[in-house]
């Protein structure tokens, strides 16, 4: 009787010390859902181990027979180890440039979008539903009655905010859907009493702004990323020609523009003229310059960090592979002659000095940004179907965007030496 009470009090020891490990190297068959996973596990108060750099950015967890069921549903690689061999991993983690971020809370996920279709899709919400994790859809008028607070990460959806139409005047001008885009807008700017879109756009950006310094965390890829920190340099001039707001611009506004207002960028100029399909000096290449660079000639390479030291971009990296191909957008990437002092490059085409993946501090938040549209479509032209992502579901491009919907709900965890 007695040894099969200490047989039972072994086994339920076992049990309870097993543990689930999420490999995120290239054994896993779905890197994507597999962060539907954890944010899934975060979701039912299950905290999570992020393992940086073991085996790619791998995580740990409770050995919980839920999770696993829907791990084995969702045909995300896993494995249920005891307590040896997750001591063993630590003991992997303290010997080399390795660490532990201990997730404890699914971060409330934001996306900054117009409700109606527009005829392009995002990268960020088909990462967001292919691997089955929950968000928001909010616009001006939610941004403009407080409501980002209820957030804990931002995505600034595929968006103009300088109150340019996202520079599409030149070849669509004429079109319904540009039209429509044209009255909507511009009904927004009157219900909140602005008298043109730019103006109502600068006054979102700053809000956005206010949101991260007080501890937000923001995430923005393509034209997103230059256009709102231009909208912030530009808050007290007319940058917008009349055709967009039936004033001209500026002639003065290069004296005028205040740098010291915005996020990652300074010292660049601006395309002001609707007739080209750009905004500024900032995107590298330019998107209305032509490139003789083919899609098989195009990767940046992300750069390593100390995973002890730096724990956030290291985070912000994880990845099985750190040559990412490269992919054209309204905004490419980032003229490092631009950029400012404390922007931390994270990704980079060295041969043409192009910054594709940067990163920096703002007050308590922190902001993020992707250069390109669409991680696994090299040219994505407005009207193009969206992405199956049931066909890329180990899309190094896409790994990067679901890092940052992870990173808000990591703390760096003390271990014992």
């Amino acid at each position: 009787m007695k040894n099969i009470i200490i047989y039972n009090l072994i086994l339920i020891s076992l049990i309870f010390n097993q543990k689930l490990l999420i490999p995120m190297d290239e054994t896993q068959n779905d890197h994507l859902k597999a962060y539907g996973l954890v944010y899934d596990a975060l979701k039912k108060q299950i905290k999570v181990e992020w393992l940086l750099n073991y085996k790619n950015g791998s995580f740990l967890m409770d050995g919980k027979n839920l999770i696993a069921k829907e791990a084995l549903i969702k045909g995300i690689t896993y494995y249920t180890i005891n307590a040896s061999e997750t001591n063993n991993i630590y003991e992997i983690i303290n010997n080399n440039n390795m660490d532990i971020a201990l997730l404890e809370k699914a971060p409330d996920i934001a996306v900054y979008s117009p409700a109606d279709k527009q005829p392009w899709d995002d990268a960020v919400t088909l990462a967001l539903t292919y691997a089955e994790i929950d968000y928001d859809i909010i616009f001006d008028d939610e941004v403009l009655t407080g409501e980002l607070k209820k957030y804990d990460w931002l995505h600034l959806h595929h968006e103009d905010f300088t109150g340019q139409y996202g520079k599409f005047y030149k070849n669509y001008k004429n079109t319904t859907w540009y039209k429509k885009l044209e009255n909507y807008f511009n009904k927004i700017a009157h219900n909140h009493g602005y008298s043109c879109v730019h103006k109502l756009k600068k006054s979102v950006a700053l809000k956005i702004r206010d949101y991260v310094i007080n501890g937000g965390f923001m995430f923005a890829m393509c034209s997103a990323t230059d256009s709102f920190d231009i909208a912030l340099a530009a808050q007290d001039v007319d940058i917008a020609e009349s055709v967009f707001d039936g004033s001209p611009i500026d002639n003065d506004y290069k004296n005028k523009l205040n740098f010291d207002n915005s996020f990652a960028f300074e010292n660049y100029d601006l395309y002001t003229s609707p007739m080209i399909y750009e905004f500024s000096t900032i995107d590298y290449p330019p998107s209305h310059l032509p490139t003789t660079k083919s899609a098989e000639e195009d990767y940046f390479s992300l750069f390593e960090f100390s995973a002890k030291w730096d724990p956030v971009p290291t985070m912000l990296t994880q990845n099985h592979s750190s040559i990412i191909n490269g992919f054209m957008g309204q905004t490419t990437g980032y003229n490092k002659e631009f950029l400012k002092k404390h922007v931390l490059v994270m990704g980079e085409d060295y041969i043409s000095n192009q910054a594709k993946y940067i990163h920096g501090n703002a007050g308590k938040g922190t902001f993020t940004f992707l250069g390109g549209h669409d991680p696994e479509d090299y040219k994505h032209f407005v009207g193009d179907p969206p992405t199956d992502l049931n066909l890329h579901r180990n899309s190094p491009g896409y790994r990067l965007i679901l890092n940052n919907i992870l990173f808000p709900a990591a703390k760096k965890k003390k271990r014992k030496t």
